[in-house]
């Protein structure tokens, strides 16, 4: 049997629609056996789910997806083979979730300023502790107090990039978000290059990423091709996966379509010794 590998895939614990038990059942379901959990700035759904995961004969590698910015861009790198129990990432991913929060008190504010009727409270209060609150949790508590006519509305009104109630993310720069992963013991992979300048993959590059997404869904075939001339000209790690988020994303078809297989896998396991060497 061929194996069937997705490694970006997002959970309930940060903007995913879908608990780990849930992806777990999917995932069987659509045939993968070998899958990683990038949660946007989260690791904690990663220990539950490799135990759940046993069951169905899936073998989780931890991942995470940091977010980072450069020239007004967020940047989006992916760890790979992250050891969870690192001090430094735990400390790094603490202090991203308490910005997250300070970011929903700012946007609240503007949204009340605007004549809109909401609280922090209103956003935080049914969800559980562990998630990386951000803009669409913000857009469903709008949605939920009939501040506006759909969760989208909320988007395009109000909250989508220079909006009237958007507020910046803090970022930190990519090269930072190498270092947190590599001295994690990972492997750092730029993120969906289709969705980004040129200019921007070719720094992110030569600023020294082990590797670089080939296969996501807002690739099509000649970008794929693309994007595998470029890891092979620069003797990059190439990776790939679904990016399934489920629910709102209507991307359901997704999941055990974009896949990659275990060379991809074999590689980075080949880098990672030669760098521990």
């Amino acid at each position: 049997m061929h194996d069937k590998i997705d490694l970006h895939i997002h959970t309930s614990f940060s903007d995913g629609a879908y608990s780990p038990e849930e992806i777990v059942r999917r995932c069987a379901e659509a045939g993968l056996n070998k899958i990683s959990i990038t949660d946007h700035d989260s690791i904690d759904a990663i220990p539950h789910l490799i135990e759940l995961a046993k069951e169905q004969n899936i073998e989780v590698i931890p991942g995470v997806e940091l977010s980072s910015e450069m020239m007004n861009q967020e940047v989006h790198i992916l760890g790979y083979y992250i050891d969870i129990n690192n001090s430094e990432l735990i400390e790094y991913l603490r202090f991203f979730r308490d910005e997250r929060l300070r970011r929903v008190g700012k946007i609240i504010k503007k949204l009340n300023n605007l004549g809109l009727n909401i609280t922090v409270e209103d956003v935080v209060n049914d969800l559980p502790s562990y998630v990386a609150v951000g803009r669409p949790h913000i857009a469903q508590a709008m949605y939920n107090k009939g501040l506006v006519s759909s969760y989208y509305d909320a988007f395009n009104k109000y909250l989508k990039n220079n909006g009237p109630a958007y507020e910046k993310k803090v970022h930190i720069s990519p090269v930072s978000a190498y270092k947190i992963i590599n001295e994690a013991g990972g492997l750092a992979i730029i993120a969906h290059p289709g969705n980004m300048q040129q200019d921007i993959l070719k720094y992110l590059i030569e600023a020294g990423a082990d590797g670089i997404e080939v296969i996501h869904p807002s690739h099509n075939e000649t970008l794929t091709k693309h994007y595998q001339q470029i890891a092979n000209a620069y003797f990059l790690l190439a990776s790939g996966g679904s990016d399934f988020h489920g629910g709102k994303r209507n991307d359901e078809q997704n999941l055990g379509k974009y896949h990659i297989t275990q060379r991809y896998l074999e590689a980075m396991q080949k880098r990672l010794i030669k760098d521990s060497a």
